[in-house]
């Protein structure tokens, strides 16, 4: 039999009130612990794939454009089912959609990790991002709605920090796997915690909904949302390869601006919007979802390069790679939770002005010791930007929570976590398109100013258009493969510096938008 945890939370006219509060009470802890172990699958997965990237596009012998959708495939998807995830938790079941979620993610993960081909990874990866948008909105939505407003900000701090402790093992996990075995079983990790996951939400989790959700969902929003985003990041990522004036890159970018307006317009007509545009009126909720697209852009596209410059350019082991976002993880656990009542103590604007400034220099200083330094040195900007990041993450959710209606809390928290991912699936396909044309630039530089041989000549041409500096080195004779990988690695190092500058330009941004919050932010009713 089930625990009374277990039951949904009795609405009897008898002791109402006493029972939702003895249920709630009870549930507190498994709700934290349910959705920290559900978050940690998703973001422990991200971190994972990001080591391993150099790995694939070797193995797979593939095109830095096509390893781009490993990453873009899922936080598309992520990205535009979020909206309708949030929705759909709200009307059908928060913990019900949690577990939906849970499901598909870890079947897709299998798929990854046997996927024979790079097209049936990528189509894997794009399922995931269907479970990820699912499970992701519909843990903070437990959270809003098992917390009440004076706690939530404590129990926001106390999620983050150990989902990022769970997350904390994942790279340096992922690359020692990379490193003795393969990177197909870094996908193999998910199912084992998506197991004992579902059932603890089952059986302690309650289940929660919107009393005022409106019937219906916006399939076609969704569709257009996913449309528009598709459009956007293959032309972003196909223009350095084929050109600004490729006709189908122009077509994807003309055609992803004119659907993403026909999908504000079909929000603002349709009676259950996926983006409820009312909820941008408020001051607190616009900037804050502005400085999320600022400041995860720069973490995004900065973070993307991390193991490309410590795998190929410096020729660490994808280990030592792995164990480079160890102390990003460990001040995120460690400060989490004190981060979560700075928005008490200081109102919101404070930390959310410092938190995006420290990441920015920290995004600076990465851009400098990307083509020089040794280990340790490198290890100094990621410090900072978590810093940046503890001050920013925990008062930023709090403030997204806070300044919308407790009843759309599902709501509010897809519509946060679907900026973060477009942040992340543009700034790849920007920076990355960036890093590319820079490298390329870079490339013609020394063709044109260095008497080279034959050798190393074609050894460029076939560093173009990827990261990975082994397979341009294949059948370079000893005599100039010493040259040809130098030039290379320094190139490549120029082009990564260059795009994590942007990453510190678009942190320092965030920083002044989190001036535009209000001080303080009184939660409507």
């Amino acid at each position: 039999m089930a625990s009374a945890a277990a039951r949904p939370c009795a609405k009897g006219a008898i002791a109402a009130a006493r029972a939702d509060s003895i249920c709630a009470a009870s549930a507190k802890p498994w709700v934290l612990t349910a959705t920290i172990l559900g978050s940690s699958i998703a973001y422990i997965d991200e971190s994972i794939v990001n080591v391993a990237l150099p790995a694939i596009e070797n193995d797979l012998a593939t095109t830095v454009v096509v390893i781009q959708w490993i990453v873009n495939g899922y936080t598309l998807c992520l990205s535009a089912f979020l909206l309708v995830g949030g929705a759909a938790g709200d009307r059908f079941g928060r913990r019900r959609l949690f577990v939906i979620g849970l499901g598909i993610f870890a079947a897709a993960s299998l798929w990854c990790g046997l996927s024979p081909s790079i097209t049936q990874l990528i189509s894997a990866r794009v399922v995931q991002g269907v479970g990820a948008a699912l499970l992701i909105p519909s843990s903070l939505a437990l959270i809003g709605a098992t917390f009440d407003e004076s706690e939530r900000g404590k129990a926001i701090g106390t999620w983050a920090g150990f989902s990022a402790l769970a997350a904390a093992a994942g790279p340096l996990l992922g690359g020692w796997i990379v490193d003795h075995f393969s990177w197909r079983w870094i996908f193999l990790i998910n199912p084992l915690l998506a197991l004992p996951t579902i059932w603890i939400a089952y059986l302690q989790v309650p289940e929660t909904r919107d009393p005022e959700a409106k019937p219906g969902l916006d399939w076609f929003g969704t569709l257009l949302a996913l449309a528009s985003l598709s459009g956007l990041a293959y032309g972003l990522m196909t223009w350095p390869v084929s050109g600004w004036n490729d006709g189908v890159v122009l077509t994807s970018l003309f055609g992803g601006v004119a659907l993403f307006v026909a999908f504000l317009w079909v929000e603002y007509r349709s009676r259950a919007p996926i983006l409820p545009l009312a909820l941008f009126r408020s001051r607190a909720f616009s900037a804050v979802n502005l400085l999320t697209l600022l400041l995860y852009s720069a973490l995004g596209g900065a973070l993307f390069f991390v193991p490309f410059a410590l795998i190929q350019v410096h020729g660490y082991p994808a280990t030592l790679a792995g164990a480079a976002f160890l102390p990003f993880t460990i001040i995120m656990a460690g400060l989490s939770r004190w981060a979560g009542g700075l928005l008490d103590r200081f109102g919101a604007r404070l930390p959310l002005i410092v938190g995006p400034a420290v990441a920015a220099v920290g995004f600076g200083l990465m851009a400098l010791t990307v083509p020089r330094g040794p280990y340790f040195v490198f290890l100094l900007p990621i410090v900072v930007v978590g810093f940046g990041m503890v001050i920013s993450v925990a008062p930023l959710t709090t403030t997204v929570m806070n300044s919308v209606p407790v009843h759309q809390a599902g709501v509010a928290s897809g519509i946060n976590n679907a900026v973060a991912s477009v942040a992340n699936l543009l700034a790849v396909a920007i920076l990355g398109g960036v890093a590319l044309a820079v490298l390329d630039q870079a490339l013609d530089r020394q063709l044109l100013s260095a008497d080279l041989s034959s050798g190393v000549k074609q050894a460029f041409e076939r560093a173009r258009d990827t990261f990975v500096v082994e397979p341009s080195l294949t059948g370079v004779q000893a005599a100039d493969r010493h040259v040809a990988e130098a030039i290379i690695k320094g190139a490549l190092a120029e082009s990564m510096q260059v795009a994590t500058f942007i990453a510190a330009a678009l942190a320092l941004a965030g920083a002044a938008v989190g001036g535009l919050i209000p001080r303080s932010i009184k939660q409507p009713k």
